[in-house]
């Protein structure tokens, strides 16, 4: 018994040599998440082992996202156009806010094909009972399909409500597809929607798991929330479903996150995403091209906007670009609300300096935790922008979940990327990076409201914390890149 014991020991310490060796020689990892990987594989080496697994292992991205409908509704015609019309200085820009961002708007071209539309109309919800009671009445006035996904969806009290929704609006002839994350959406399945499926409707799990308890992409979430209605409405933003959003969870309290309406031409990216992530996780029922699901918009509003995504198939951090580029141009201040503040090195490099260039940098953050070690990082993160002179803020009022980030009242982003490696480079994330004065400014005077609420962390304060939760925020800190 004891030389069978022996032996598997051995046996674990040789493979996870090999390991190490792959993860050092073989795969193209950023060197902190390798030495992080290592340091899992050497002090913990068979619980490691098996951790690395389930969660460190990368994704492979051939072939992961492709719809031959990208053609036919000429995206890569109309980059083409304006990449050209923008080296150029041709470009027609209607207004002066999307003209002075033409860089960073070039940037999400080249790095994320996304296109800039010029004609939205955006409303922005930052309450729950707010955002659902619009999306409600959006999907009843449905007339031709209803394109939904989110990362948890909880049948729930409001699960039950959309759900309802969606059986009725599938038997009256709209066509429905529902997609959830299988790993965010934990306990729900595909059978739970059979009333919906029986109706018409269509689910679909993301990376659902290969046996119980047993998914080898775990580490990769899909972490959108996107819906879609009649390819003229569109929603993004933090807010998933379930009532803990309405504000009902005792734990959290109130929840205040941040979600945008949209009505315009940017609801096609949206759609064109959406129909992407569905035919990874349905092939059986792959989206084959249609008008029908890119409609003749009437102009709503003169909002410029790109819909950026990124995730583990992404050559590059593409949303993590775009807040690098926010960073890099901000001349006044800078207001970021993120329940994880996690940055990598670049991030939090650049957040220093534009503090110390004397850029008024603001970080909002939440007042408890919903991920113990996350939470540790995240204080860990804010205590040395505490010393480069930013001010951050503890949300008081329940919890903040919003994702958003406003620079000098002129540029804004909303979406699902938090501040943190998970998001830049394992989650599939999608942000709309807007460009209007007017709307920057709603999103600071929402940033400055929450202030109201919130208690200031200031460096005194800081610098006091107790002995224990500074040895939190050093595990926390060192385990950061695999968080």
């Amino acid at each position: 018994m004891t030389q069978v014991i022996s032996l598997i020991i051995t046996s674990t310490l040789i493979i996870n040599i090999f390991l190490a060796i792959a993860l050092i020689f073989l795969e193209r990892r950023d060197p902190t998440s390798t030495w992080a990987w290592l340091l899992v594989l050497f002090f913990i080496p068979i619980l490691g082992f098996i951790i690395y697994l389930l969660l460190g292992r990368q994704l492979r991205q051939k072939h992961l996202f492709r719809w031959e409908g990208r053609n036919k509704i000429g995206i890569e015609k109309l980059i083409n156009y304006q990449l050209e019309a923008i080296e150029n200085e041709t470009f027609e820009f209607l207004k002066n806010d999307t003209e002075e961002y033409d860089d960073m708007i070039y940037l999400h071209l080249r790095n994320n094909h996304s296109v800039l539309t010029q004609d939205n109309d955006v409303q922005v919800y930052t309450d729950g009972r707010d955002k659902f009671d619009a999306l409600l009445e959006d999907l009843e006035h449905a007339r031709d399909h209803i394109h939904i996904q989110y990362y948890i969806f909880r049948l729930d009290g409001i699960g039950k409500q959309i759900e309802e929704i969606l059986i009725n609006k599938a038997k009256s002839g709209v066509k429905v597809r529902m997609l959830f994350d299988d790993i965010g959406s934990r306990g729900l399945h595909v059978k739970n929607f059979h009333k919906l499926m029986e109706s018409g409707g269509e689910v679909a799990a993301f990376f659902p798991a290969l046996l119980p308890l047993i998914n080898p992409r775990l580490n990769y979430r899909n972490h959108r929330k996107i819906v879609i209605i009649d390819g003229r409405i569109g929603y993004i933003g933090g807010f998933n479903v379930g009532d803990e959003y309405l504000g009902l969870s005792k734990k959290f309290g109130y929840w205040r996150d941040t979600h945008l309406r949209i009505e315009g031409s940017a609801v096609h990216p949206l759609q064109t995403r959406f129909i992407l992530d569905w035919n990874q996780a349905s092939p059986k029922t792959n989206i084959q091209y249609n008008e029908r699901f890119f409609p003749a918009i009437p102009r709503k509003g003169d909002v410029g906007l790109q819909i950026v995504s990124s995730g583990p198939d992404s050559e590059w951090e593409d949303i993590k670009d775009g807040y690098l580029k926010m960073i890099f141009l901000a001349k006044d201040y800078i207001y970021i609300q993120t329940p994880y503040f996690i940055p990598d090195t670049s991030m939090l490099d650049a957040l220093r300096i534009a503090c110390l260039s004397g850029v008024d940098v603001r970080i909002m953050i939440p007042n408890k935790p919903d991920h113990m070690f996350v939470y540790w990082a995240t204080y860990s993160n804010v205590g040395i922008l505490l010393k480069a002179g930013a001010r951050v803020y503890i949300y008081e009022n329940g919890f903040i979940h919003a994702k958003q980030i406003v620079v000098d009242d002129q540029v804004s982003s909303v979406g699902t990327a938090n501040i943190d490696v998970r998001s830049f480079r394992l989650n599939f994330e999608v942000n709309a990076f807007i460009y209007d004065r007017e709307k920057s400014h709603e999103l600071a005077e929402i940033f400055e409201q929450d202030i109201q609420i919130s208690t200031e962390l200031t460096l005194d304060a800081y610098l006091e914390r107790e002995r224990l939760i500074k040895i939190k925020e050093s595990i926390s800190r060192l385990l950061s890149p695999i968080l």
